[in-house]
């Protein structure tokens, strides 16, 4: 029996992480076999290195390339796709912070989506799922956050950490409010494969509906 993938989609400082944690460990309280991973995989690929050093414009005019960087990011999920094949036939849930539709929403948005719409994502899709073959998700969770509110918890973070400066992406908030709005679009024509969008209550917690809790 081969696993589900799921994945949780968002802008920097949506929480991602958070809502990972929080599912994962509610799954493995009904006894079930949950693998996580998040991308890009820094500490783990080299593709991934590269992607780092370019968001912080370490890379020449290649950081400037909405294509090149791209394919960095895909590269890293190519490498791991034998990795995420043998989580699946290992684990009843595999759960992604991030993946191929974060490549999409945001390169579509550096492209001045949805100001000036592009084929981007199709050429997401074609690229990491069409030629790459990376396995394709079961279900998407896209954490629905106001870019405000994810800024203001991404810079947080930052001042929090000596050593973690904002990405290129992170602070750009024209950037972040644009890949909203892809995230949005992507959930909307239920790219790749079923999209369920999660936004946080009042006091900022996601709740978790019963059926995602459910058999996955």
């Amino acid at each position: 029996m081969v696993g589900r993938l799921l994945v949780i989609e968002g802008l920097d400082g949506s929480g991602k992480a958070t809502l990972t944690a929080s599912l994962s460990a509610k799954w493995k309280a009904q006894g079930r076999r949950v693998a996580q991973l998040a991308f890009p995989r820094y500490t783990d690929s080299v593709y991934a290195e590269l992607v780092r050093d370019a968001l912080y414009g370490r890379m020449g005019d290649l950081s400037d390339s909405v294509h090149g960087t791209a394919l960095l990011f895909a590269l890293d999920r190519r490498d791991a796709a034998d990795e995420i094949r043998d989580l699946l036939a290992g684990n009843d849930i595999v759960l992604l912070d991030r993946y191929v539709a974060s490549n999409a929403a945001y390169g579509a948005a550096r492209l001045g989506a949805p100001t000036a719409p592009n084929d981007f994502p199709s050429w997401v899709r074609e690229l990491e799922v069409e030629r790459f073959g990376v396995p394709v998700p079961d279900l998407q969770i896209l954490l629905d956050v106001e870019p405000a509110v994810a800024r203001a918890r991404a810079l947080r973070r930052a001042d929090e950490s000596a050593d973690r400066a904002l990405d290129n992406f992170e602070s750009d908030g024209g950037l972040q409010r644009r890949t909203a709005t892809m995230y949005a679009a992507l959930a909307d024509e239920q790219y790749l494969s079923p999209w369920r969008v999660l936004r946080p209550a009042a006091g900022g917690a996601v709740p978790i509906p019963a059926d995602l809790l459910g058999p996955a």
